[in-house]
């Protein structure tokens, strides 16, 4: 049995028949598409590429901040021209210059389903299965806040909205996204404060998913790894899903300072190139990553980020060479040269 699993970290490309033609039908049949896609890839935790929260409006982040906004009790979904030179105003919003909603009053669960959408993908798999859902320190740096007045009781009352339903997801991972925390670490004592409620409401194993962005192909937002290890530091998680094989992997040098339970999971498969590893090129990354934190501490080999900029065939072939490598590593007779640094 292999020491270090294989898993994305939760998008995947939409299919063009699915925006042509959406319905409940053609969801759930595109979602059974990519679970078993990963199934056949070989990958020991799949998930349903996101098509949960499909949004043929929000294509370009595929529902990860409307599909949770939008529902809830007091947010406003329309936006006006006032609201979005409101939002302008706001600190650390460089990448969205339109609030994803308005907050107007203490925000309850509303319409928003995540248990509902979760069962649908659980029945169309026996795999073990990873669901994935936005952060609230994400989610409050996208909305113009009317009510709260402050960042931190805002993100304290958004886990405690999603709360009850994080406890009814029983996921063998059920992992959080903050895509913008990385680069607002300052921000890291209130955001992990209210990630917690949600963490220790996980019936299965949490996890928690740091990146610097992917848009274009492009980071869009700057810092250290180094920056951010008191957050992670603070998590009641079983492992981290991190962001390396664009960046390089020298920064793990100062994970010798992570929490020793805390498990590591390692980027090997950049989704910035559309260039599709080799085994070999994945097998030095982790051989990489193992010179620095010792193979023991690998807990996952993964794309850095969602494959949902990608081709579906270009996804694909990175899967295959993400469990190939892997295999490869495990099961190397030679040494590797360890992987230049910022490839």
């Amino acid at each position: 049995m292999s020491q270090i699993k294989t898993t994305v970290v939760g998008s995947y490309p939409v299919m063009d028949w699915l925006n042509a033609l959406p319905s409940k039908q053609a969801l759930t049949d595109a979602t059974a598409v990519v679970l078993k896609t990963q199934e056949l890839a070989g990958l020991d935790l799949i998930a349903d590429g996101e098509l949960y929260r499909f949004d043929l409006n929000h294509p370009e982040t595929n529902g990860m901040i409307e599909y949770f906004v939008r529902p809830l009790d007091n947010v406003r979904s329309t936006v006006g021209r006032a609201d979005v030179a409101a939002f302008e105003q706001q600190r650390g919003m460089g990448f969205r210059v339109v609030p994803a909603a308005v907050v107007e009053g203490p925000i309850g669960p509303g319409t928003l389903d995540l248990v509902s959408d979760y069962k649908r993908v659980r029945s169309l798999t026996k795999h073990p299965l990873k669901f994935t859902v936005t952060g609230p320190h994400m989610l409050t740096k996208t909305l113009l806040d009317h009510h709260y007045g402050d960042r931190g009781a805002l993100a304290h009352a958004i886990a405690e909205t999603m709360v009850d339903q994080i406890r009814l997801i029983d996921a063998e991972v059920l992992q959080f996204d903050e895509a913008n925390l990385p680069g607002s670490p300052e921000e890291a004592e209130w955001a992990a404060s209210a990630m917690n409620i949600l963490l220790d409401a996980v019936p299965g194993t949490p996890a928690v998913h740091l990146c610097f962005g992917n848009y274009g192909g492009q980071s869009i937002q700057t810092g250290t790894w180094e920056a951010l290890l008191g957050y992670m530091n603070a998590l009641h998680t079983d492992h981290m899903v991190l962001e390396f094989a664009f960046r390089g992997y020298d920064e793990l040098a100062r994970f010798t300072d992570l929490r020793p339970e805390i498990g590591i999971g390692v980027g090997v498969i950049d989704v910035k190139s559309t260039v599709i590893e080799s085994a070999e090129t994945v097998a030095r990354r982790l051989e990489t990553a193992a010179r620095y934190i010792g193979a023991e501490r690998i807990a996952y080999a993964h794309p850095d980020c969602g494959f949902w900029m990608l081709k579906r065939n270009i996804a694909d072939g990175k899967m295959r060479a993400l469990v190939a490598g892997r295999d490869l590593f495990e099961g190397r007779t030679t040494d590797f040269t360890p992987e230049p640094q910022g490839h």
